[in-house]
This record gives structure tokens, sequence and C-alpha cells, in this order.
């Protein structure tokens, strides 16, 4: 997995940038009921998404949480109230706010029941009938049927930790009812074969590959062979997911 403290610096330019941030936002922003007065953004990273939605809802409090030293440090500069924190321990009193977003988190939790306990924690600090916002499927949106994704076919990790079935799962089991979803564009994020190489090399597709060994150079020559290495296939298509508290 990737140093989230390192990766902070450089982590929106090689993410899409303000425009895939100002896409979440309003996709987000749309499954926000308007009566809501009081948000956590958890994973926020960078907060480059976080100070979209804030701006997005004049009225609407919007704090954000991340694990990450360097993403928090980033994030506080864009949104006031930022807390380092772990997701799966939430700072925050039981129905202390009237909606949770978790934007591209979920793929991350790979460990055993990190997941779960995620959703769990979001569920407790939502009040009733508050929502709760977040990205399912998100490796998956990266799929737009190009030549890099039949490459990648043969090391596609099983059992996704966002899929849509197993959060909704959880979900139900903590008083989460689906009430609606979105799709938005992933701005910026198509990928030539060159650029998917070198992100192989570098470990940024831990979440989606499961590279052994040697894979990873394998892998990473394969993509480096295709054609057209340097033109950019179709962004991703990203899937937010809606849930309200009981």
């Amino acid at each position: 997995m990737l140093n989230y403290d390192d990766e902070a610096a450089a982590y929106d330019a090689t993410r899409g940038g303000v425009p895939r941030a100002e896409a979440a936002a309003e996709a987000v922003l749309g499954l926000v009921p308007p009566a809501a007065r009081a948000l956590l953004d958890i994973g926020c990273g960078t907060g480059i998404v976080t100070e979209r939605i804030a701006g997005g809802r004049p009225g609407l409090r919007v704090f954000g949480s991340d694990a990450a030293h360097g993403m928090a440090r980033l994030a506080r500069q864009r949104v006031g109230g930022v807390v380092l924190a772990d997701a799966r321990r939430l700072p925050l009193p039981d129905a202390a706010v009237d909606a949770v977003t978790a934007v591209w988190l979920l793929h991350l939790l790979r460990e055993e029941g990190a997941a779960r306990a995620v959703v769990a924690q979001a569920a407790r600090v939502l009040r009733p009938g508050g929502v709760f916002v977040t990205t399912v499927d998100k490796d998956a949106g990266h799929d737009v049927g190009s030549d890099i994704d039949e490459a990648f076919a043969p090391y596609l990790a099983p059992t996704p930790s966002d899929g849509t079935e197993r959060i909704t799962e959880y979900g139900a089991a903590h008083g989460l009812d689906v009430v609606g979803g979105a799709v938005f564009r992933g701005h910026g994020q198509g990928r030539t074969p060159l650029s998917a190489a070198r992100a192989v090399r570098r470990g940024y597709y831990a979440s989606r590959l499961a590279l052994p060994g040697a894979a990873a150079e394998q892998l990473g020559q394969v993509l480096a062979e295709l054609p057209g290495p340097d033109r950019w296939r179709a962004d991703p298509q990203y899937r937010l997911l809606a849930f309200r508290r009981r």
C-alpha cells in the first residue's frame, strides 16, 4: 500500500485535481438531504473534495477526518475542522451528525473486518434519518473495456472490500438502508499503458491487483508493450451509494 504521508503533496495533481473533486462533491451533495446541518467526511485526504462539499452547500457545517498526518495537515488548510483519526474509531459521540461521507476510502480497507468497522462507525455517529454516502466498487469503475483492463484481468484481487453487495450487507446490519445512488466521472484518471506501468511498479493498484513476487515487473512490461503507449484511455466512472439511518 502507498504511504499517504509521502503521497500527500502530489496526491491531487496525480488524481484528477479540481475537476474530479468537483464532480465528486456535486454527486455527494445530490444525495445529502437539504435539511442536513452537520457532515463528517471520513478519509478526507487532502480535503479537496471536502472543501467543495462545504462550498456547495451554504449552512452545512463540514468536518473531515483522516488517518494520515500528511493528508490531514493539507486538509486543515482547506477545511478548518479536520481531525487525525482512524475511521474505525471515530472520536465523536453517538448521533452527532446528519451526514457521513466516505469518498474513495472503503476499497483501501483490505484488512479483515476493517470496512465493516467503518460502516458501523458511520452508523453510530449518524442521527436517526441521517445519511451515509460512500463510493462502492471503486476499482471496478476503472474498467472501461480497454487493453489495459485486459492486461490487468489475470491479476485482479478477489472480493473487493467495497463491493456493493458487501457494503449493503454491512449497512443493513447496522441500521442503514439504501435510499439512492449516483455516478460521476473520474476526470483526468484515464490511463495510458506507460502511466499504468509506472503506477503498477510504484504500488498504486494495491487494492485492485494481487502482484506477488516479480508479478508487478512482469505486468509493467506487458503494459509498456501495448500499442499506443502514450494514448489516454477513457476516464473511469465512480459509483456512490446513499444509506439512511433507521
